[in-house]
This record gives C-alpha cells, sequence and structure tokens, in this order.
C-alpha cells in the first residue's frame, strides 16, 4: 500500500528526501524541494538585497507563492505566504506583524499549508505568515565552502534577501517571530541568536539543536544523501569554531530576554505513532550512534535530537534564557511537528502583540 505524503515525511525528516533513486530518510523533512538554477525572466522586478521577484501566483484563498533568483543563492526559489485579512487593500505604509516558518532539511516550505493547514487557523488572520524554501539539507547556513564562502548562502538569502524585500514590497512588519521543524527547528533558534533583534520569539521542534553534541547526526545523514557535509561548517575539529558559531548550545548568551521553546520526543513510539509503525532506516554513520539509547528507540533520529535538545534547554536554562520545554514519548513525525507547532503559537503570537 503506498505511504500518504504525510507518511514519507516523517521517514523524510532529519536526513533530507533522499536520492533521485526514492530513497527516503529521516533527517530532513518531506518531498524534495531542491533549489532551481537561475534562469533569466522578462517579468523580473527588482528586490532587496538584489534578489528579483520572477514571479507572484495566488494559490487559493490567502496563499501568495513568490519565485525568486536569489545571488545568495546562486538559484531561483520560492517562498509562500499566508497574507492577513486586508492584505490586498493595504495602503502603501501599512505593516502586519510577521509569522516565519522554517522547514525541515528537504525544504518543503508548503507543507505548512498543505498538510498542517495553518492557512485556516483563525489566530492567524492578522498575521503576515512567511514560509520560504531552503535548498535541499542546506541547514540554513551560508555555507564555508572550504573557507571561500559562496553557495549556497542560505542565511543571506532568508535573513539579507527574503526579509528586506517582505518589508518593501508586502507589507510585513519589523515584529518578528520564528519556529521551524527539524533542520527548520535548528533555523528558528540559531538565526535569532546570531541576529538579535530580527525575531521576538522562536520554537524549535525537533530540530537539530547542538550539532557539535553529534557531529555524526549531520555527516551520517549527509554521507547517506551524497552530500559534502565539510562544505557547510567545515571540519568539526578544524574548524570547530565555525561549527561553534551556528550551534545554538554555543549562542546561549545571545538569547537571554527572548522567548524561547524546545519540543522533542524521545524516539519511541508515542500517541501519534500508528500500530506497527516501522522504525527509521538505517543510516551508515548515524546507526554507530543506536548503542546509546534503549532498545525500545524506533527513530534514532528523534533519539539523538531529544538528548540534543534536552542539553540546549539545560544550558539556557543556566545562561538564563526564558524557556519552556516539551518532551514526550515519540518519533521523528510530521503528526508531532503539526501538533507541536500549534501548541507553540499562543506563546509566538504573544510576543508579536507585546
Amino acid at each position: 500500500m503506498a505511504r500518504s505524503s504525510f507518511s514519507r515525511r516523517r521517514l523524510v525528516g532529519g536526513v533530507a528526501a533522499a536520492s533521485a533513486a526514492g530513497l527516503a530518510s529521516p533527517l530532513l523533512g518531506a518531498g524534495t524541494a531542491r533549489a532551481r538554477p537561475a534562469t533569466a525572466s522578462p517579468a523580473a522586478s527588482g528586490g532587496a538585497g538584489g534578489v528579483r521577484v520572477l514571479g507572484e501566483r495566488r494559490t487559493g484563498g490567502r496563499l501568495l507563492d513568490l519565485t525568486l533568483r536569489s545571488p545568495a543563492l546562486g538559484a531561483d526559489a520560492e517562498v509562500r505566504l499566508i497574507t492577513p485579512s486586508g492584505w490586498d487593500e493595504r495602503a502603501e505604509d501599512d505593516r502586519w506583524p510577521v509569522l516565519w516558518l522554517l522547514p525541515g532539511g528537504d525544504g518543503d516550505h508548503k507543507s505548512f499549508t498543505r498538510e498542517y493547514r495553518f492557512q485556516e487557523l483563525p489566530e492567524l488572520r492578522h498575521i503576515l505568515v512567511v514560509m520560504p524554501s531552503m535548498p535541499f539539507y542546506g541547514f540554513y547556513t551560508d555555507w564555508w565552502n572550504g573557507g571561500r564562502g559562496g553557495t549556497p548562502a542560505v542565511e543571506s538569502f532568508h535573513l539579507r534577501e527574503v526579509l528586506p524585500l517582505l518589508e518593501h514590497r508586502y507589507g510585513a512588519g519589523r515584529r518578528r517571530a520564528v519556529a521551524g521543524e527539524s533542520q527548520g527547528g535548528y533555523g528558528a533558534l540559531t538565526y535569532t541568536a546570531r541576529h538579535p533583534g530580527t525575531f521576538r520569539a522562536a520554537a524549535g521542534v525537533s530540530g537539530f539543536l547542538h550539532p557539535l553534541m553529534y557531529v555524526k547526526a549531520v555527516s551520517g545523514g549527509a554521507e547517506f544523501l551524497g552530500v559534502d557535509w565539510r562544505r557547510i561548517w567545515g571540519d568539526p575539529v578544524r574548524q570547530r569554531h565555525v561549527w561553534a558559531a551556528h550551534d545554538p548550545f554555543h549562542l546561549a548568551d545571545r538569547l537571554r530576554g527572548v522567548p524561547v521553546h524546545i519540543a522533542c520526543g524521545d524516539g519511541t513510539p508515542g500517541a501519534l505513532d500508528p500500530p506497527g509503525t516501522e522504525p527509521d532506516p538505517v543510516i551508515p554513520g548515524l546507526q554507530d550512534l543506536a548503542g546509546l539509547f534503549p532498545e525500545e528507540v524506533i527513530s534514532l533520529t528523534e533519539a539523538v535530537l531529544g538528548d540534543e535538545s534536552r542539553a540546549v534547554a539545560h544550558r539556557f536554562r543556566q545562561r538564563g534564557v526564558p524557556i519552556t520545554t516539551h518532551f514526550y514519548r515519540g518519533t521523528h513525525s510530521p503528526a508531532y511537528w503539526e501538533r507541536e507547532l500549534r501548541a507553540a503559537l499562543p506563546a509566538l503570537l504573544d510576543a508579536l502583540h507585546r
């Protein structure tokens, strides 16, 4: 029997969509969403940070899809917006609070509306919701690339291209909060820490929150998918300073005063796992960590991320970060991500309206 797209997203969860042959894995997020090589368009219009709007498309109700040419990525990319009530009749100086939702490592930014149906939530009717895509296994990072930098510069795409573009042309205000799942959970916390004052609150669900704690959670999944993981932050020993500069555990002091919520499962079957839920696929390298966890763990990815999340939560409390947590029995699965993101919304929206 064919799996639903929702079920496939559990398998893709942490590593990434998989190869063209259709392999699926738990270290990313959902269907494959690779950035497309940039192509010229006569309809292109200029934007902030050199990004260009190639097209706008209404996809039903309040949804608006933007196709962008990004110098930071060296590719075309997409951003989906849930526009607030009254947005189509906005005056030039109208501004709305903004909620960013960051997808997992496959970059499937449409899952928040396609599967979670966030556009139907009444509490978001007066919020501009921003759901940017991300290159496959992009890790919300301007890649180190052997010290040369260059593409993909994911962090720059989101915060130096998309963010000012939305303020310039789409009514985005300066009151922002951010949340994400899997790699997106990592992105929510690292963006907030690395760019103080940009987001008023952050929530990370099943996030890779402490890359230096379990390096094999990054390298094993990348090697499984054919990604050269050393291009992201370099070698974890020789370039430890680069890893630490992108590791929320080591950025705790930058989050003082910012409400943070962390949620993660423990990798064991939980309330939202159907009977007979299959274990995660075996990922060489990552599987070396299996002996650290109880035999009842069926989602090694979530068990690893649960350990990371607890370590980061403890560190944040030590450093005075206002943090709330929810740790539970459960796997690396979209069913939990939807539940936890919805549960985090009230605090995120409260921060937007303070």
